[in-house]
C-alpha cells in the first residue's frame, strides 16, 4: 500500500487583519516548495477567505504553490435563515477544499456535540469538502485515565454512519485539549499511542485497509522544535497548527519536518 499523505494545516483562529493575512499567505506560498511531499492548508478567519484565495492565486481550488484553502467551521445546513452561519457551498465557492470541524473550542465554548459534528461531517463530504474532524481529551480526563474512552467516544459519535469511502476522505486531528495554546505538548509516545488507538478504531468502523489510508494529524502547541519527534511517529501523518501557523517561517519549518520524515 502506498504511503499515507502528509498534511499540515494552519488554523489561524480569530487572529490577524487583512494586510497581515495576505502577507502571511504570501510568505507560506513562497516557501512551500521547500516542503515537497507535504500538503499545506491555510484556514483563515472566514472574512479573509477571499483575500487568502486571491493571494494564493487559486483557480478551481488549485494554486501555483500547491497550498490549498480551508474553512474553520461550517453549518450542516445547505442554505436558509441561519444568521452568521456559512454553508459548505459557500466555502467551495471561495476556493476551499477542506474545513475544520469539531475543534475543541467549538465543542467547549459553543456546545458542539459529537452528533452536531457528525451532521457537519456528512454535509461536508456530501458537498465535496474534506472534513478535518478534531477529537481530544481534557487535562482532567487524562488525569483520570479516561483518554482512550473519551477519544473513542468522540470518534464513534463524530464519524457515525460514514462509509469506508467517506472515512478514507476524512482527516482526523487528535488535539489533546490540555495542550492547545498552553505551551504543553503530548510526548511523542503519548501522541503516538492515541493515534494508534484512533487508527485501530477506524479499522473497526470500516476495515484495516481504509484505516491505513486515513491521515491523522496531531495538534496542540506544535512548534518547529517539537515537530520532528512527532513526525517520526508511525501513525502521526501531519499537524493541525494553531499559534505557530501565524508566522510563515515557523509554519514552514514544522511542515519541513514532516517532509523530512518520509
Amino acid at each position: 500500500m502506498a504511503a499515507r499523505r502528509r498534511i499540515v494545516a494552519g488554523n489561524w483562529k480569530m487572529n490577524l487583519d487583512h494586510a497581515a493575512a495576505v502577507a502571511l499567505t504570501e510568505g507560506v506560498a513562497a516557501g512551500a516548495a521547500g516542503c515537497s511531499g507535504v500538503e499545506l492548508i491555510l484556514c483563515p478567519p472566514a472574512v479573509y477567505l477571499e483575500a487568502v484565495a486571491a493571494a494564493l492565486q487559486l483557480a478551481d481550488g488549485n494554486s501555483p504553490s500547491g497550498v490549498t484553502l480551508g474553512g474553520q467551521n461550517m453549518s450542516d445546513q445547505p442554505k436558509g435563515a441561519f444568521t452568521g452561519e456559512i454553508a459548505a457551498a459557500m466555502l467551495l465557492d471561495v476556493g476551499c477544499r477542506s474545513c475544520i470541524l469539531g475543534h475543541s473550542e467549538r465543542r467547549t465554548l459553543f456546545g458542539e456535540t459529537d452528533e452536531i459534528v457528525n451532521t457537519k461531517t456528512k454535509a461536508a463530504l456530501a458537498a465535496g469538502l474534506t472534513p478535518i474532524v478534531c477529537v481530544g481529551e481534557t487535562l482532567e480526563e487524562r488525569e483520570q485515565d479516561r483518554t482512550a474512552a473519551v477519544v473513542s467516544e468522540q470518534i464513534a459519535g463524530s464519524l457515525a454512519g460514514l462509509s469506508a469511502a467517506d472515512l478514507a476522505r476524512t482527516i482526523i486531528a487528535y488535539e489533546p485539549v490540555w495542550a492547545i495554546g498552553t505551551g504543553k505538548v503530548a510526548t511523542p509516545e503519548q501522541a503516538q499511542a492515541v493515534h494508534a488507538l484512533i487508527r485501530q478504531q477506524l479499522a473497526s468502523l470500516a476495515d484495516a485497509d481504509t484505516a491505513a489510508q486515513v491521515v491523522i494529524q496531531y495538534g496542540g502547541s506544535v512548534k518547529p522544535d517539537n515537530a520532528a519527534v512527532l513526525a517520526a511517529q508511525p501513525d502521526i501523518d501531519g499537524a493541525l497548527v494553531g499559534g505557530a501557523s501565524l508566522k510563515a517561517d515557523d509554519f514552514l519549518a514544522i511542515a519541513s519536518h514532516f517532509a523530512a520524515a518520509d
